[in-house]
């Protein structure tokens, strides 16, 4: 028997499991939080994804054996077949653009081998415009330092009515905002040249959003153009939790820690109140600085919890903390 581990899940019964019904599959359905998803109206030769996400609630393994698609429209890709308690993974489905236009829908079936066989079914549906073009297909800012402005250009193009026009362009992320270079029209044909713009006010991480081309045409509806990328902040410590393993007194280890910076940059002094660590630091002014740290184990056992406090010249005086913890075990 599953034996789920959120309190507020309801218990799954022996007496479901005995009999394998449909409504016994139910404990199969509540790995997903979303079972489907509409990709609304996009341009041909885009490539919009959706992550089904997958959290494995139960005591027992979950293995994913396979997924089938009702559609060539829609291509599925398992990012985990194996999750242990709490691991989460995904089914990412990828609407095909290139072969496909009109309004598509599909059915994604994710077939579960253990703990014990079930399916679950994942619908997908999404209109493909074919008159309507971006170049490229998705804007990408990639990494992106914290502070700065970035800007990309995007071609749009429609072909069939010579008086289309993108009325707005929307987003809920505030951080985006797209500039109108230049419009021309000619043999029935509309061009569009923007510029879309991340406004250095963005706070830093990955993100992964859409802009919202609003026309004046009510068949189509709004089109929408995927934009991701990552604001880095500018000093990073990895890992930020050290862990320096399971000791003895008197057993010393070395580690080492990497500090990255957008920009070239000084480390000034590493410490954390402890005269157990060592640290060797360079003065050298670089972006990247490896710093090992050695730390020997006195002759108390117990728990060990340190916040390790990286100090540069960078900006002015930028620092950036990591935690080192060790379990220290009396000698046999």
């Amino acid at each position: 028997m599953i034996r789920c581990l959120l309190v507020a899940c309801c218990l799954l019964t022996t007496g479901l499991f005995g009999t394998l019904t449909a409504s016994a599959q139910d404990w199969a359905q509540k790995l997903f939080q979303v079972t489907s998803h509409d990709f609304g109206t996009v341009a041909r030769g885009s490539q919009p994804e959706f992550a089904f996400e997958i959290t494995n609630i139960y005591e027992e393994p979950v293995e994913i054996a396979e997924v089938r698609t009702s559609c060539g429209c829609t291509t599925p890709q398992i990012t985990r077949r194996h999750l242990k308690t709490w691991e989460k993974g995904a089914v990412v489905a990828t609407l095909n653009t290139r072969s496909f236009t009109g309004s598509k829908q599909a059915t994604l079936t994710v077939v579960i081998s253990k703990p014990f066989p079930a399916e679950v079914q994942l619908s997908i549906q999404g209109n493909i415009r074919s008159d309507v073009v971006f170049e490229p297909w998705q804007v990408d800012f990639r990494e992106v330092p914290q502070g700065r402005a970035a800007e990309q250009k995007v071609i749009v193009t429609h072909a069939g009515k010579a008086d289309w026009q993108i009325v707005d362009v929307r987003s809920a992320n505030p951080h985006f905002e797209v500039e109108l270079l230049g419009e021309n029209r000619a043999a029935g044909r509309v061009r569009y040249e923007l510029l879309v713009r991340l406004l250095a006010a963005a706070p830093a991480g990955h993100f992964q959003d859409e802009l919202t081309f609003v026309t004046n045409d009510p068949k189509s509806g709004a089109i929408t153009l995927p934009i991701q990328g990552q604001v880095l902040t500018p000093l990073t410590v990895n890992p930020a939790s050290l862990f320096l393993g399971v000791l003895h007194p008197g057993q010393a280890v070395t580690k080492r820690l990497v500090v990255r910076g957008t920009q070239p940059f000084r480390v000034l002094q590493v410490g954390c109140g402890n005269d157990a660590f060592q640290f060797d630091v360079s003065d050298e002014a670089k972006t990247l600085h490896f710093i090992p740290v050695t730390f020997q184990a006195d002759q108390q056992a117990g728990e060990l919890n340190e916040t390790i406090q990286i100090a540069t010249d960078l900006g002015g005086g930028t620092t950036v903390t990591c935690t080192a913890t060790a379990t220290i075990q009396p000698r046999p």
